[in-house]
């Protein structure tokens, strides 16, 4: 099998449309809009120029489906990964966080799951090892250090409403 046939055609005001025809002879476009959303279309097997599925994510999902897709992606959250199986990821935490306003101990973050809080970035200020009582914020990026499942579990404690 060849290399996987993409084109790109320039969509002026609108963005970028990339189109890819896969090895089962499938077309699949992604209309890169220049606000930074994205439109995914699939086409009919039977009508290549029928459209089948149309869904437009925002920046966001985009990257999230782009991770499900090629999980070794370089996500704009995932900072980096071990061969020991940890992970630095990038949270942010909501204004409307259950955690806005209260300190870090009471999270229990680590005994929950595992993952360290290493480091909170505020508006163009890092702080390093934040202690327990430190008081979150939300706007505050939290950088949280542990296995996949313990970020992802200390993703879901932190973004608590």
């Amino acid at each position: 099998m060849g290399a996987p046939r993409l084109s790109s055609t320039p969509l002026p005001g609108i963005g970028v449309r990339y189109d890819l025809t896969t090895r089962e002879q499938r077309r699949i476009s992604v209309v890169a809009h220049r606000d930074g959303a994205r439109t995914l279309s699939a086409y009919r097997q039977d009508d290549p120029d029928a459209c089948a599925l149309s869904v437009r994510l925002t920046s966001g999902e985009a990257t999230a489906v782009v991770d499900a897709l090629a999980p070794d992606h370089h996500s704009p959250n995932l900072l980096s990964t071990t061969e020991l199986g940890l992970v630095a990821e990038r949270i942010e935490l909501a204004s409307t966080s259950h955690w806005n306003g209260r300190v870090l101990g009471d999270t229990r973050m680590r005994t929950e799951t595992g993952a360290s809080i290493v480091a909170v970035l505020r508006r163009a200020e890092a702080i390093p090892s934040p202690t327990p009582d430190f008081r979150l914020a939300g706007g505050d990026t939290l950088i949280v250090i542990g296995t996949r499942e313990g970020v992802d579990t200390a993703a879901a404690i932190l973004g608590r409403t």
